[in-house]
């Protein structure tokens, strides 16, 4: 194979592009005319951005999503035979938290060297700015939306946080955020330090690690707004 596979990061927000993205990525994505992506439209808007002198209708996309059948991206590495093809993450970094991981392992399947590019990552940044175990962590992903099944799952993670010393990150959607967060103060020991890491990368960015009763005493506005969930009870 000719072609790799390059894991093309994306905006956590399009605030700051120039100071986020190292030129390399920039250089690599003009040489590229094949993209495996989750949203056409974002993946677009994300391009012109980045390479405001980009011709978007000459470039090829391929849509790799939750609804996407083994047999419907069978082909997506096809162009690999003479071409380079990149996988863009809908925000932050691919395969993590991100559709992706498939593609990838099609890739080494097929002997195509895949080549990670840097770029932000909300789960990273927010665990390095926690002051929390960064030595030993756990990614949970999304809680489940039922709440009683995710007062269970808060409950499971606080337990394994004290009784392994891991530091528990999880994601929510934005909408759900406040939702989240209040079952996480009333259902968690109040010594438990959480961190609430939000609109990480933007000038609106927020970033606090305090204790559950600290938390309670007053809650920051997240509504709406990506945010990242560190917790370790000690």
């Amino acid at each position: 194979m000719e072609g790799k596979l390059y894991l093309i990061p994306s905006f956590l927000g399009t605030e700051n592009s120039k100071e986020v993205f190292p030129e390399l990525n920039k250089e690599i994505i003009k040489k590229l005319n094949y993209f495996i992506v989750e949203d056409e439209r974002s993946a677009r808007r994300f391009l012109k951005k980045l390479l405001p002198e980009i011709t978007i209708d000459q470039l090829n996309f391929s849509i790799l999503n939750e609804h996407s059948k083994p047999s419907e991206i069978k082909g997506y590495l096809d162009p690999c035979e003479r071409y380079s093809t990149g996988l863009i993450s809908e925000a932050g970094v691919p395969c993590v938290a991100d559709p992706g991981s498939q593609i990838v392992k099609m890739a080494h399947d097929k002997n195509i060297e895949v080549v990670p590019l840097i770029g932000p990552s909300s789960i990273l940044l927010a665990l390095m700015a926690s002051g929390l175990n960064g030595q030993n962590f756990a990614f949970n992903g999304y809680l489940p939306v039922k709440r009683d099944e995710r007062v269970k799952k808060i409950r499971f993670y606080e337990k394994r946080s004290f009784t392994e010393n891991q530091t528990q990150v999880f994601i929510e959607t934005p909408y759900r955020n406040v939702q989240l967060l209040d079952d996480i103060l009333d259902n968690c020991d109040p010594g438990t330090f959480l961190t609430i890491a939000c609109d990480l990368t933007l000038s609106s960015q927020i970033i606090k690690t305090r204790r559950i009763d600290e938390w309670k005493i007053k809650k920051p506005d997240i509504r709406k707004r990506p945010a990242i969930f560190c917790m370790l009870r000690k």
